[in-house]
């Protein structure tokens, strides 16, 4: 076989194992390949692809994409939504295609998120040394483009022999399925090789499982964690992703059901509880719920589970304001269980960790006065929402109306979809989450251009989950025109293989959320406006909008459009074309709807914080001035050694 040959059919043996509560799950792992073909790949994967395709499609069934980027968050989304058991593989050409592969890697890695990524290299040989798109670097001529993603991956090989072919899978799906070490799994292929042939062994291409490991927490860590929760008078929970992707959930809701802890959630942590339980607080720190900042001031105890500790969660180190405030961190992964000099880490699985708190800590409750307090903050928020979203705003209306509407149109199972800009914080505090699998909101590294292709990842997912007897789901993207315009390209790709993806798609022509951050660190919202140049003072702050029509250009693409335009229906119309787009044909293509907003109509304030820093010295009276409030919040700012 060729090395290409063995790579794709040794991927479609591959399968996680997995067990819940007793009940055993077995996925396969690749379920396809992603991939954009030139003559780094084309001749290799590519023509393994084809081969199997004749053979058997469904031995590794192909997909196509429009930019690496975007297929590499395909894969994301629809790993996030499988919980990280399952995964795309994709193969680019060397050179550009490869490079165009970095910032999905990143954001992979960055997410805790697998991915398999296989880049086209140049020749192993060098017989025809210096090829086409050839990185050349005069003090080390064994570099490659390709190099880069070391820093990016949590695992990096190049494969210059047939033979290391085994040892570079074999530890490269290891990482891949390790829910502590996964990320971006990169496989650099010459593209030689790719083609060069070599005797396979049969146990390479036997099926093989991955269990997915799920340590156990330690008794002793639990018994301490146990005493510290009994003594503390104000705790409260940090859930993130963690806890969704070990399948926690249900164990958190036991957990504060059986003690009265309250749950502040960050952004990969939505879900975990629905947003009305009585203990869930919603949003925690810069983004967060006033509920769940008043709480976090003076909380004596901070139960971090599955958390990375974002500074959006820590509000910059400010959200935690008891001067005897510890920590105890839940974390599969050690480098999280560790983070703000926790007094006790705890590296095991949520879920396990779980089950041995709510056995140890029978008959212990928070006081009164907490669940009071619980209470009245959650009440306070639940007003604020309701009136940012009965507010109507004519004839823009506010983001906030837009989202409430979204809301209101959407089914609980339904899952909506962003990434970047303003939307991500406005959905962070308001967003009313029902179902475990309800939100995705990629904000590790909030990457702009996501939603789009991040969110037929997550349909694709969803797809698969109702085909084998699951839920049925509608996937909703919000999107701000900023971000459509860096990747829409995967538009077409819906389009191809008609994919019903809903996209809510809000023009306000610029940059709305570093818009507002650049007016509160006194830049004046410079360059974040779309406005024709002014070519004087050369300024696109107070130039003409520019004449884009982006509703149009999603039509020209295949795309069925849904424009609701300004006025004092504009809310209602919205409400009404997103149930019109869920009640389109399951495999009748993308539907974007188009809906103008006001920028400058902010969401309620969350009281909260985030550490950006301001000019000391200016000519600028507005930065003087956010330099003084700067200063003020700085001065709040805590090393959280707990």
């Amino acid at each position: 076989m060729t090395v290409a040959q063995a790579v794709v059919e040794y991927l479609s043996k591959q399968y996680t194992v997995d067990s819940i509560g007793g009940v055993e799950y077995r996925e396969r792992l690749i379920p396809g390949t992603f991939g954009i073909f030139g003559h780094g790949n084309v001749a290799g994967v590519g023509q393994a692809l084809k081969q199997y395709q004749q053979l058997d499609p469904a031995i590794m069934p192909y997909y196509q994409g429009r930019n690496e980027q975007a297929q590499a968050h395909q894969a994301v989304g629809y790993a996030r939504h499988t919980r990280r058991r399952q995964t795309f593989a994709i193969s680019t050409s060397i050179g550009p295609g490869s490079s165009n592969l970095l910032t999905g890697a990143a954001l992979a890695t960055t997410n805790r998120l697998p991915v398999l990524l296989l880049p086209s290299d140049t020749f192993a040989t060098r017989a025809a040394d210096p090829v086409l798109q050839q990185l050349e670097q005069p003090y080390a001529y064994d570099i490659t483009v390709n190099d880069a993603f070391r820093p990016l991956s949590k695992f990096f090989d190049r494969v210059s022999r047939p033979e290391q072919l085994f040892s570079a899978f074999h530890h490269g799906l290891r990482v891949l399925t390790d829910p502590a070490e996964t990320g971006a799994v990169t496989i650099s292929l010459p593209q030689d090789v790719q083609a060069e042939a070599f005797d396979v062994p049969a146990e390479f291409l036997a099926e093989r499982e991955w269990r997915i490991r799920r340590p156990d927490a330690d008794d002793d860590d639990i018994a301490r964690a146990a005493e510290a929760i009994r003594s503390a008078k104000r705790p409260l929970i940090i859930a993130g992703g963690g806890v969704l992707y070990a399948y926690a959930n249900e164990e958190l809701a036991k957990f504060v059901e059986l003690t009265g802890i309250p749950v502040g959630n960050t952004q990969a942590g939505v879900g975990v509880l629905p947003w009305d339980h009585k203990f869930s607080l919603g949003a925690i720190g810069s983004t967060g719920t006033t509920a769940a900042n008043a709480i976090a001031a003076e909380a004596d105890l901070i139960i971090g589970i599955g958390t990375r500790y974002e500074d959006f969660t820590t509000a910059s180190r400010t959200a935690f304001q008891n001067p005897d405030v510890k920590f105890i961190n839940i974390n599969v992964a050690a480098i999280d269980a560790y983070k703000h000099g926790a007094t006790l880490p705890i590296v095991a699985d949520a879920r396990k960790a779980l089950v041995k708190l709510n056995q140890a800590l029978g008959g212990y409750r928070v006081g009164a006065d907490l669940e009071q307090k619980i209470a009245a903050e959650k009440k306070r928020w639940d007003a604020t929402v309701d009136e940012a979203f009965d507010t109507r705003s004519t004839p823009l209306p506010a983001q906030n109306e837009i989202i409430g509407a979204t809301s209101r149109a959407m089914d609980p199972a339904d899952v909506v979809i962003c990434a970047a800009g303003s939307l991500p914080g406005d959905l962070h505090k308001m967003w009313r989450v029902r179902d475990p699998f309800g939100y995705h909101v990629e904000y590790a590294y909030s990457c702009m251009g996501y939603e789009i292709p991040g969110g037929l990842g997550v349909k694709r997912a969803a797809m698969a989950e109702a085909v084998n007897g699951g839920t049925q789901r509608d996937v909703v993207v919000m999107v701000g025109d900023g971000s459509y315009l860096m990747m829409h390209t995967e538009l077409v790709t819906a389009v191809a293989e008609r994919i019903k993806l809903i996209v809510v798609l809000i023009q306000n022509h610029g940059y709305a959320s570093i818009g507002s951050l650049s007016e509160s660190l006194g830049s004046q919202r410079f360059g974040t406006q779309y406005r024709a140049l002014n070519e004087e003072q050369h300024s696109f702050d107070e130039g003409d909008t520019l004449p884009v029509d982006l509703a149009l250009n999603a039509e020209s693409l295949g795309v069925k459009v849904i424009r609701v335009e300004p006025g004092e229906k504009v809310i209602a119309e919205l409400e009404q074309a997103i149930r019109d787009a869920k009640a389109a044909p399951e495999r009748g293509g993308p539907i974007l709807i188009h809906v103008e907003s006001d920028p400058l109509l902010d969401a309620p304030s969350s009281e909260s914080w985030w550490d950006v820093p301001v000019s000391q010295v200016s000519e600028l009276g507005s930065t003087q001035q956010a330099y003084q409030a700067y200063t003020s919040h700085k001065a709040r700012q805590r090393k959280l050694l707990g």
